[in-house]
């Protein structure tokens, strides 16, 4: 256990704790707790939407990615980035515009009904829960590599999961949205300045990144693999070419041609359905700021999946020729390779920094798990707390009834995602994909963009979107995506074969799926009454929506006069 680690660790930990605490607002309503009172400036709610997206998946995960399958790796950092160009093209301002709380509310007044509303329920918090577990996996690694001995007996895996769900959990119930948001801005900064900081200790080294790409290639791309219980390295050949080795600047490590699609297709989708992203909308002050701030959004990820590409292809050429002098890697790695990959950053950073660029690595690592599960289980606070239990189980509820509604949801989820998470065993998947925390990720990103993507862009540009259409769609979607799960992880497939990719990857055919039955059950269902009032409310003009307003007013005196 390093001292050094674990003071900077605490450090930032109190720093998130004081942010919450001195940004929460007195005598917090549920718009406060929920939306930071819609008053969130364009560079904090971009930061802070960064801080959200930019998990255990995009800081471990992609570095680890790249690290495992060269090239096939840098297309989760491709999907993870452009996810936010159809947010921007499509859906930003719109859905500020209109105005709500979370996505299940958004579809429940546009399309003027609480079937649609309890429904999208249920799938954003299917959501949020496959999307919590990889986090909490990914703060139990660190927290394992950082600790490294047992607490209260319980394994480092086991008590990262715990310590970090403990913490967050506190500081969303502590702060709420406004809280939350000024935390993850300055975690994401952190996290950030963590990248740049080890990047340049990388490059200051003399690393290269066209050489080090290079020499990799020059050798088939050996992976860890366990048989008859035993680490060996393999190196088996490419899925583009079977008769040569796989090859790290080479597409065909892990994918074929269909995979490669499908993960980029499921990612980008994905992205316009993630619950805790997609609320952060609600936060801004207009529809213009929304679409500035995914501006910035998509700057700052340019640049974030930039460095982590560097740092996998650092790793693999690095830890090699670091293990003969660092006693510590022989336990980490077999013949130089690491047997987990979302180890690569926290290697380099020990290799580089010692115990204290250990703990900054782990540190930023702990940071990106927990600012995301903050967004996660703030959109389930939202969904729960005010589409449930304001709309239907107390509509009569007072503001401090409904914000303790929310701050119970949140207790309650990240409950069920720590247990998730405990009843996992990390190191014996690593061997099965590139990346065990991006992997679980996709599939959360896969259930966005099949139940929740289609149905929402159809909402937003298709007049004739119906409750029932949408209701349809979303089941569907849903359905579809895990079945096909379930079915890929009963025969046990990969993403090496075309019906692999197919499975763990559903989007390609849920989502297409999703949007034709909303369609068909639309075209056969009555559209909403005030679909026209929705419409300008979207896509008017301020003046539109100006005039349309007054008209309203003006038709209501007018009918108060004849009462008279």
């Amino acid at each position: 256990m390093s001292s050094a680690a674990l003071v900077t660790l605490a450090a930032m930990l109190v720093l998130a704790g004081l942010v919450a605490r001195f940004a929460r607002p007195r005598n917090a309503s549920t718009l406060d707790f929920y939306l930071a009172g819609q008053r969130v400036g364009i560079v904090t709610n971009a930061c802070a939407i960064c801080g959200d997206y930019f998990s255990a998946a995009s800081f471990l995960g992609v570095a680890a990615a790249v690290y495992a399958s060269g090239l096939d790796g840098v297309w989760y950092a491709t999907g993870f980035a452009a996810g936010f160009v159809p947010v921007l093209l499509f859906v930003a301002a719109p859905l500020r515009r209109f105005g709500e709380f979370s996505i299940p509310d958004f579809l429940g007044r546009r399309l003027e009904s609480e079937g649609v509303r309890l429904v999208a329920v249920g799938v954003v918090q299917l959501v949020i829960l496959s999307y919590l577990v990889p986090q909490a996996v990914g703060s139990g690694l660190t927290w394992e590599l950082l600790v490294g001995a047992r607490i209260g007996g319980l394994s480092p895996y086991a008590s990262g999961v715990l310590v970090s769900t403990v913490v967050i959990t506190a500081v969303v119930v502590l702060g709420g949205m406004r809280g939350t948001t000024w935390t993850q801005a300055v975690q994401f900064l952190l996290l950030l300045a963590v990248l740049l900081w080890l990047t340049a200790l990388v490059l200051g080294s003399g690393f290269s990144y066209p050489r080090a790409v290079e020499s990799i290639s020059a050798e088939p791309l050996e992976t860890p693999v366990v048989v008859d219980g035993e680490w060996r390295l393999d190196a088996p050949a490419s899925l583009l070419n079977p008769d040569e080795p796989m090859r790290f600047d080479e597409p065909g490590a892990r994918y074929g041609r269909l995979g490669q699609f499908a993960l980029v297709i499921t990612l980008v989708l994905g992205t316009a359905g993630l619950p805790h992203v997609m609320n952060r909308y609600f936060t801004s002050p207009s529809g213009t700021a929304t679409r500035m701030t995914t501006v910035w959004v998509l700057g700052l990820a340019g640049l974030f999946y930039a460095l982590a590409v560097l740092l996998g292809t650092a790793a693999r050429a690095i830890v090699p020729g670091a293990v003969a002098n660092r006693p510590w890697l022989e336990a980490l790695t077999i013949d130089g390779v690491l047997r987990v990959p979302e180890h690569a950053l926290l290697a380099l950073g020990r290799i580089y920094g010692g115990s204290t660029g250990l703990g900054l690595i782990a540190t930023g690592a702990l940071v990106a798990v927990m600012s995301t599960i903050a967004g996660l289980l703030l959109a389930a606070a939202a969904s729960w707390g005010h589409d449930v239990y304001e709309r239907h189980i107390n509509p009569r509820a007072t503001q401090r009834q409904a914000v303790r509604a929310g701050r119970t949801a949140v207790i309650l989820v990240s409950g069920l995602s720590a247990a998730g998470a405990l009843g996992l065993q990390p190191e014996s998947l690593a061997a099965e994909f590139p990346s065990i925390i991006a992997t679980m990720v996709t599939w959360a990103f896969a259930l966005a963009g099949s139940a929740l993507t289609p149905v929402f862009i159809l909402t937003i540009w298709w007049r004739r979107t119906t409750a029932a259409g949408a209701c349809a769609g979303m089941a569907v979607g849903a359905c579809t995506s895990v079945a096909m799960f379930a079915a890929g992880l009963t025969i046990g497939s990969t993403a090496s074969d075309d019906l692999g990719s197919l499975l763990l990857t559903p989007t390609l055919l849920a989502a297409p799926l999703a949007l034709l039955v909303t369609v068909a059950v639309s075209r056969w269902t009555r559209a909403p009454a005030h679909v026209e009032r929705s419409w300008l409310l979207m896509h008017g003009t301020a003046r539109d929506r100006e005039a349309e307003r007054l008209a309203r007013l003006t038709i209501r005196g007018v009918s108060r006069e004849g009462t008279r």
